[in-house]
């Protein structure tokens, strides 16, 4: 996650992670950043790795690192300040909160991409290849997913939907989220074609459709319904 109040160096920042490979979004402040960790199961399904600036409106990128420090959900979660703040006092300051690095503004992408795949590479733990939700598993390495043991048939978009449910169970996602995140960004889709791909999966996940809910004036999320059929 880019947590920075420049949308135009998000937007540059998130084009280049995601053409690296990265599932990345950005938030315009360290408050939206509390939010969107709060409201998710950060640690266990949530971010690897923030790109966090340090002058920020309102609460700063210092204070957001020190928040997520002492909370034990959130300590181990790899932060790499970006700041136009250079003193040797700034950096001590950083690294004191326990960043794992440290760049200052103005900086080139291919330096933040090479520092990005440094400290993911020293800091990312093994992913299990399975997600399981009681009866419903996903294999990741095979891409194949079963009920019960029975496997299931899903199309690539099915997958990938279901895929991110299943890492994010409880958190809504927008229409908007769930195109950026699922389909090509050279792809051009209609809202409603979430829609359309939402019952399709439902239809295909039995007795588990009605953990799929549609929030009306939201999106959707994937969470745990006591009747389930």
């Amino acid at each position: 996650m880019v947590v920075d109040d420049e949308r135009d160096l998000c937007d540059i920042l998130l084009f280049n992670l995601r053409a690296a490979g990265y599932q990345a979004e950005a938030v315009y402040s360290a408050e939206e950043a509390l939010e969107v960790v709060h409201g998710s199961e950060f640690t266990v399904h949530g971010y690897d790795l923030l790109l966090l600036d340090v002058m920020m409106p309102g609460m700063s990128g210092f204070e957001l690192a020190r928040l997520l420090k002492e909370d034990e959900r959130t300590k181990s979660v790899p932060i790499i300040f970006l700041t136009a703040k250079d003193t040797e006092d700034d950096t001590l300051q950083g690294f004191s909160l326990g960043a794992d690095d440290y760049v200052t503004k103005p900086f080139s992408i291919r330096e933040v991409m090479a520092r990005v795949k440094a400290v993911l590479g020293r800091t990312a733990s093994p992913r299990t290849a399975e997600l399981t939700f009681e009866g419903l598993t996903m294999n990741t390495d095979n891409k194949t997913v079963t009920i019960d043991g029975e496997p299931i048939a899903l199309t690539r978009t099915e997958y990938d939907l279901l895929r991110l449910f299943l890492e994010h169970r409880g958190q809504t996602f927008t229409r908007q989220q769930l195109l950026d995140r699922v389909w090509p960004q050279d792809v051009i889709v209609t809202e409603r074609t979430v829609d359309v791909n939402i019952t399709r999966l439902r239809k295909k996940l039995g007795r588990y459709a009605a953990c799929l809910i549609s929030r009306t004036g939201f999106g959707y999320s994937f969470e745990e319904v006591r009747d389930k059929q």
